[in-house]
């Protein structure tokens, strides 16, 4: 057994001091306590709080930030020309660059608060198409570069049919990423096989890429193959995205979703950006969660979630890092939030008469996030996942602060500097704000950008 004990603590009833908490060897809380001594035992900690879930990644992707901010020669840059870049990218990655890359990802997604992460996989096959003699390879590097990092996972493969809504086939770039649904399944197989080798808090789901990428009997093949895991779909991320999905379905893709594809508990809708206010209700009332990725949105001008509507209609979110670029609770936090302000001139856009800012969004992400996951987690509570954080409180911002004044500094004054500790299912992998396998980590991304510098 395990045994922290915190001066605070955020616990599902709110803030309480001087709290134990026991993690037993299964990595899950165990038992849970305020108002004690600490133990001569415990790990001595200032505050702890759940970890939230990283909901949304495409790990791949971390190996191009800082390489698509030059203009190109297109009258406008846009998301569209982004993803043709990012296309060229991906042809020169090789599975054991994808696995160096994720273990990277993981392990600053942990050192940045993160306890747990989604990968949202859809980088299947080599550069021409051509199948690995192992379906899921690149399934299993991903799950390899967790068994790195010890991150706790959920594995989402992602069913890739075609490059739009009217079928055509998939263009250059494209198809590493393409299975029709028979494929995906024994795809499907693979990464199940592939997880087994994983501790047993790993899960397993489906992702149906987009409206724009699976077709109707693709998406129902893919929910009925994903049945008792999670779902997730990208929907309404693009003006562009929703004009297409309309002009072949004969409605906006969140409309289309929820009335036909039984989109409720257990499924998550990504960013959302390009609702209108009726389909906000509804998303919100359906029982889902909103996967939000901020500084991607903002990179790619995605737009702004309605999130003063979606969240005071009782709607579920989670954060997601997405693209990578830059992986920081702390920052996803912040622009969820500002661009929110930013939208309506307003300040504290997203807080309660009863919780501020940073704790109400804190909580949000916790809790949606550990659903989408499919993982019993985001709250400081018996049998639930022991995916913890611990932050700072001699950091010169958090000192002598104390309740809801502790997420807030966190979000709007903070960074990843602030994190101390980090344990995903009681495994404790962040020390001091350092990830226990850091060097190790950290020199095979290096090798992996310096050949790919010489290959670009």
């Amino acid at each position: 057994m395990t045994l922290l004990w915190a001066e605070q603590a955020l616990l599902p009833e709110g803030w309480a001091r001087d709290v134990r908490v026991e993690i037993g060897p299964d990595g899950r809380i165990g038992r849970v306590e305020g108002g004690c001594q600490a133990p001569g035992a415990a790990l001595r900690l200032g505050c702890l709080l759940p970890a939230p879930v990283n909901l949304h990644s495409h790990a791949f992707q971390r190996a191009m930030a800082g390489l698509t901010e030059a203009r190109g020669p297109a009258p406008g840059d846009s998301f569209w020309t982004w993803r043709q870049l990012m296309y060229r990218f991906l042809d020169r990655l090789s599975p054991e660059d994808v696995q160096a890359i994720a273990a990277f990802v993981q392990m600053e997604m942990l050192e940045a608060g993160f306890g747990a992460s989604v990968e949202f996989h859809y980088l299947h096959h080599r550069p021409d198409g051509a199948v690995y003699d192992d379906l899921a390879e690149m399934s299993a590097r991903i799950c390899a570069a967790a068994a790195d990092s010890g991150i706790g996972l959920t594995l989402l493969p992602v069913l890739y049919e075609a490059g739009g809504c009217d079928g055509r086939p998939l263009g250059p770039g494209q198809v590493r990423f393409g299975n029709d649904p028979d494929r995906f399944a024994r795809l499907l197989d693979g990464a199940r096989a592939a997880l087994a080798h994983l501790p047993g808090d790993a899960r397993l789901g489906v992702a149906p890429h987009s409206l724009r990428a699976v077709s109707p009997a693709g998406l129902a093949a893919a929910a009925d193959l994903g049945r008792g895991g999670p779902i997730h779909i990208h929907a309404a991320e693009q003006v562009a995205e929703v004009d297409e999905v309309r002009a072949h379905l004969g409605a906006r893709p969140v409309a289309w979703l929820l009335d036909r594809a039984g989109v409720g508990p257990g499924w998550c809708l990504i960013h959302c950006t390009r609702m209108e206010p009726a389909e906000t209700l509804a998303l919100a009332a359906s029982g889902a969660v909103a996967g939000l990725c901020p500084i991607t949105e903002s990179s790619l001008g995605d737009g702004i979630f309605d999130g003063v509507r979606y969240l005071g209609a009782g709607g579920r979110i989670g954060l997601g890092s997405d693209s990578n670029i830059r992986i920081s609770l702390a920052e996803e936090l912040r622009t969820l939030e500002y661009s929110q302000r930013l939208r309506d001139g307003s300040r504290a856009a997203l807080a309660t008469a009863d919780l501020s800012t940073g704790r109400r969004l804190w909580q949000a992400a916790a809790a949606g996030g550990a659903e989408a996951a499919g993982r019993v987690a985001g709250a400081i509570r018996p049998g639930a996942l022991a995916d913890l954080v611990a932050l700072d409180m001699d950091h010169p911002d958090l000192g002598g602060r104390a309740g809801d004044m502790i997420p807030d500094t966190f979000a709007f004054a903070g960074d990843s500097a602030m994190v101390a500790d980090v344990w995903s299912a009681g495994r404790h992998l962040v020390t001091g704000g350092r990830h226990l396998r850091r060097d190790a980590i950290v020199s095979g991304y290096r090798r992996v950008q310096a050949r790919l510098r010489a290959a670009l």
